[in-house]
């Protein structure tokens, strides 16, 4: 019989990237310039850090690329308390292979991208874990996924997958057959990546600034 999990045992990891202009949000420059999508990504880690912090769940921590020494990274450590870790690994799928191996239990991953994402939606993604699912997933339109979550470590979960294609979600689906796991996905969500994107999260009402 699989053991139960407390929702209130479940980790949440951040993903993100140092607001740093020109290496960050790079596909967003071309119509907002270099440090505005900068203070765009900037926003974004604060979304996701507000909603992840609601719930009440076990650790928080923001994994940080390049590293943790960015001033905004430093900041949110020194005076807010967030727990921060360096990022680990040559492609996406080590590092999120790697996050799930130091936390070593049950955990809800995401990026930042997402800033449709709720607290609503890290309780759902939680409770699924707690009531006996293997993984959860909430797919993103573009054919990725903006939250992964996992009752325990599964490395060949994020091996030879073609991140940053339209087949990320696809591929991993195969790949959770193929482990003979037991996965949910409770809803599907929209990330910003695109000009194009800016349009509908200036709908939200936290972004409605960022219109193109």
């Amino acid at each position: 019989m699989t053991p139960r999990v407390s929702a209130d045992s479940v980790d949440i990891a951040i993903f993100a990237r140092a607001p740093q202009p020109g290496t960050t949000k790079t596909r967003l420059i071309p119509a907002l310039g270099a440090a505005a999508a900068a203070r765009l990504q900037r926003r974004l880690i604060l979304n996701a850090l507000h909603h992840a912090s609601r719930i009440g769940s076990g650790r928080l921590t923001l994994w940080c690329a390049p590293d943790t020494q960015h001033h905004f990274f430093r900041a949110l450590h020194a005076h807010c308390g967030v727990n921060v870790r360096s990022q680990s690994g040559p492609d996406l799928g080590a590092r999120m292979a790697h996050a799930f191996a130091a936390h070593g239990g049950p955990m809800l991953l995401i990026g930042t991208d997402c800033p449709a994402l709720q607290t609503a939606h890290f309780t759902t993604a939680a409770n699924l874990l707690r009531d006996g699912h293997d993984a959860v997933f909430i797919p993103a339109e573009d054919g990725g996924y903006v939250l992964v979550g996992l009752r325990q470590a599964q490395p060949r979960l994020f091996e030879n997958i073609d991140w940053g294609s339209g087949q990320v979600m696809a591929q991993t689906r195969d790949r959770l057959a193929g482990l003979g796991l037991r996965w949910a996905e409770p809803l599907t969500l929209w990330d910003v990546d695109r000009p194009a994107d800016l349009a509908r999260l200036a709908t939200l009402e936290d972004f409605s600034e960022w219109a193109s």
